[in-house]
């Protein structure tokens, strides 16, 4: 299955001082650098939860862009519709997706971008297929996730039950999906002020 990426619950909502550090310990616009989004593309968001990278996203296509948000929580996308409307958003698709299933459209997207939940995702061959499919030729999926130190060298399933995944695997788990690797950033900083978990970051290509 997959879950979201955010880890500062409070009140069942997340407020803007949240996103706002999040902003200082990640490096969004090198993210959408190694991701290749520009003005006007088709992406998806799968993991969205209350929208952190979507309206980033959202923001780096533009007007004529389209952003697909997709999470399996049906109160957190709800959350997602509130803050579109507040912030007067119309380029945001919501989606409420299968376990299994993102339901994205087919040969439509340029870009995917899963952050902080393929961990989470026990059906993950399955998904990367439905990736495949919904992405154009040459299209691409960027994947981040956090290692954590005391789980380094562990076998993926001691990794996932503990929220954290080596980018082994999902190169392995990638390239049998029939993606290619294109790009690998191992150390991609410190996620959350937390030294113990380090970021990496895979793009691969349809």
């Amino acid at each position: 299955m997959f879950l979201s990426f955010f880890h500062f619950y409070v009140n069942g909502q997340y407020t803007a001082e949240d996103w706002e550090d999040r902003d200082r310990w990640m490096d969004v616009p090198e993210l959408m650098r190694l991701a290749g989004i520009k003005d006007g593309d088709q992406v998806a968001d799968v993991g969205c939860h209350e929208g952190y990278f979507t309206f980033h996203l959202s923001k780096q296509v533009g007007e004529d862009g389209q952003v697909y948000a997709v999470d399996v929580s049906e109160y957190r996308l709800d959350n997602l519709k509130e803050h579109l409307k507040e912030r007067k958003t119309t380029n945001v698709k919501v989606i409420l997706g299968d376990y299994d299933n993102p339901k994205l459209p087919k040969e439509t997207l340029d870009v995917v971008m899963v952050m902080d939940t393929y961990h989470e995702m026990e059906e993950y061959m399955e998904i990367l297929d439905h990736i495949k499919k919904a992405l154009k030729p040459g299209g691409r999926l960027l994947i981040l996730e956090k290692l954590k130190e005391h789980k380094k060298g562990k076998g993926r399933d001691e990794q996932a039950d503990a929220h954290t995944l080596a980018s082994k695997y999902v190169k392995r788990e990638l390239v049998e999906a029939g993606f290619s690797v294109s790009r690998e950033v191992p150390d991609f900083g410190i996620w959350n002020h937390e030294s113990e978990k380090r970021m990496w970051v895979v793009v691969a290509k349809k």
